[in-house]
């Protein structure tokens, strides 16, 4: 297995400052968050999901990829990702995406998912969540990039067996399940070496963070529990044990730092992370 960082957790490094101190903690990867930082924001402190310095823009140029490419292969990195948010059923995205994509020669986008947030029923969702799937599926075979479905809360794929059968009967070789176990401390916990198995051929990458619950305020007499991301040891993703189903059943992919906790700078949240993870893949 070989480490990667996905740019969304390091927000205040420049693309060019990123790719260094990726190299410096023994990371090889890098995935290129895709999402425009509005004027407005620019003059922000750096932020996960505002002022993120290591972002690409949806209105891209020629120069503009050249530089996230330059920054990458000045310090021997792989583009593994663009990393987009899409949303369900945005083909024109996601085409400007896969082109993004393949000009930096990388493996793996994002693909759109519904969220499910109770306003629609499930079954609805999930027809229109095949329909663009599978349209998606004939992009990335025409573009030779693998579009994959992200185990995450607040969608209709927060577990393994939820992303499965989204996927299910699509080509693994162009459409994939990006495996989140800190996502899934939030919502969609399955033991993690069962949906693994379940998901076969279709685990094509796996991002690592972690997250946990602390009991919050008494309403009605019912305590309400709340969530948050924490360090990579001190969350409740037991990432000792995921390593090891990991390699039990044979992956050797990429596993991508996505660390939201906010407790450190972008240089040593890698730092710490390449140290941790040797550490596991030891």
């Amino acid at each position: 297995m070989k480490l990667s960082v996905f740019t969304a957790a390091t927000p205040d490094l420049t693309p060019e400052e990123l790719a260094s101190a990726a190299r410096e903690a023994g990371i090889s990867g890098v995935e290129w968050r895709y999402k425009d930082v509005p004027p407005e924001m620019a003059h922000e402190a750096p932020s996960y999901w505002r002022n993120n310095l290591c972002s690409i823009s949806s209105g891209w140029d020629e120069a503009e990829l050249v530089r996230f490419r330059q920054a990458a292969e000045a310090n021997g990195l792989i583009t593994v990702s663009v990393t987009p948010y899409l949303t369900c059923g945005d083909l024109d995205g996601t085409k400007r995406v896969l082109e993004a994509a393949r000009k930096l020669g990388a493996s793996f986008i994002r693909l759109g998912v519904h969220r499910y947030d109770r306003s629609r029923r499930y079954g609805g969702l999930f027809e229109e969540q095949q329909t663009y799937l599978k349209a998606a599926e004939s992009l990335c075979a025409r573009y030779g990039v693998k579009g994959l479905v992200e185990t995450h809360h607040v969608t209709i794929a927060p577990s393994a067996s939820a992303a499965f059968r989204l996927v299910e009967g699509l080509s693994p070789d162009h459409i994939g399940v990006l495996y989140d176990p800190g996502n899934m401390v939030y919502e969609g916990f399955e033991n993690y070496r069962m949906g693994m198995e379940l998901l076969g051929p279709y685990l094509a990458h796996v991002h690592v963070k972690n997250a946990g619950w602390e009991p919050g305020p008494e309403e009605n007499g019912i305590v309400r529990w709340t969530s948050g991301g924490c360090s990579f040891r001190s969350g409740m993703v037991d990432w000792r044990q995921v390593i090891s189903d990991l390699q039990a059943v044979g992956y050797q992919g990429w596993l991508g730092a996505e660390d939201f906790s906010g407790e450190l700078s972008g240089r040593e949240m890698l730092r710490q992370y390449g140290q941790f993870m040797n550490s596991l893949l030891k």
